[in-house]
């Protein structure tokens, strides 16, 4: 009993952390990705010094990887929240996509009401992507632990 509240409670906390995200104004997102990427740019210096990356180009696969990863948290939450919740059959996960890719999208609606920011169908086929990925990791590493 407890097991089923705490992985549907991590759910909910992970969905309000996305939310809490994507109600930042563009500036601050921007901000919070551009300190992010020169974090990463300065190990990439350090490891493989002289190579030349693109910073604005590099800043855009930033941010579509964080909704990719984000996502594919989410993925992987929601597929075990289902399975502590004794849904594990086919249908549960078209349960499980439809729940991640249904918040993908109000996420991306209620973006259009953030200042500066946009809600972009891009994002949701990224979002979607990432959580399609975490459930197939989830289940891949299940059965391959089951086996």
């Amino acid at each position: 009993m407890w097991r089923k509240a705490i992985s549907w409670l991590l759910v909910l906390l992970w969905m309000g952390l996305i939310f809490y995200l994507s109600h930042q104004p563009a500036v601050e997102s921007a901000n919070l990705s551009s300190g992010i990427m020169e974090r990463i740019l300065v190990l990439i210096d350090r490891v493989i010094v002289g190579l030349r990356i693109d910073p604005d180009h590099f800043h855009f696969i930033i941010r579509k990887s964080a909704h990719f990863i984000a996502y594919f948290i989410l993925g992987i939450l929601v597929i075990n929240a289902l399975k502590t919740s004794r849904m594990m059959s086919l249908r549960s996960i078209f349960i499980g996509l439809a729940i991640c890719v249904l918040f993908a999208i109000s996420d991306e609606v209620h973006q259009l009401f953030v200042p500066g920011r946009a809600g972009q169908v891009m994002d949701v086929v990224i979002d979607s992507t990432g959580a399609i990925a975490g459930i197939s990791g989830y289940l891949g590493l299940e059965k391959l632990l089951r086996d």
